[in-house]
C-alpha cells in the first residue's frame, strides 16, 4: 500500500538515512517513479525476484521532503475533477491522483483534463 511507502520514505529522511528499502508493488512502483520524475527522490531501483522484490529509494539530499498529507484512506476515499485541484504549496508541492489514465501528477492531470482519487500531497 502507498500509505507504507510514504511513512518509509519519511521516517528513514527524517532518520538522516541515504536511502531505504519497501516492499515491491506496481502501484508502489508508480508512485516512486512520480516521485523521481518530480525531483523529491534520486533514483529507484527494483532488485530479487517475485517473491521478495523489493524497491530500493535513494533520496535527493538538495530537495529533501518536507511534509505529506494523506488525503484518501481505506475507509475514507476523496475524489476531484480536474477544475478543482489546486497546487500545493504554491507549487513547491505535488498532488497525486489516481485516474483512469494511472497514477497522475496534479499538473498532469489538469493537462489531461482527467480527474479522480486525491491520494496525497507531498512538499
Amino acid at each position: 500500500m502507498y500509505i507504507d511507502l510514504l511513512i518509509r520514505i519519511k521516517n528513514a529522511q527524517a532518520a538522516g538515512q541515504k536511502n531505504t528499502t519497501a516492499p515491491y508493488s506496481r502501484m508502489d512502483r508508480n508512485i516512486a517513479d512520480l516521485l523521481v520524475e518530480n525531483g523529491f527522490i534520486e533514483k529507484v531501483e527494483v532488485k530479487g525476484r517475485i517473491p521478495q522484490k523489493i524497491l530500493k529509494l535513494y533520496f535527493n539530499t538538495e530537495h529533501p521532503i518536507r511534509g505529506m498529507k494523506i488525503l484518501s484512506k481505506p475507509s475514507r476515499s476523496q475524489y476531484s475533477g480536474y477544475e478543482k485541484m489546486r497546487a500545493v504549496k504554491r507549487g513547491y508541492g505535488m498532488l497525486v491522483i489516481s485516474t483512469p489514465k494511472g497514477l497522475l501528477s496534479g499538473t498532469q492531470a489538469r493537462r489531461a483534463k482527467v480527474g479522480g482519487q486525491l491520494l496525497f500531497e507531498i512538499w
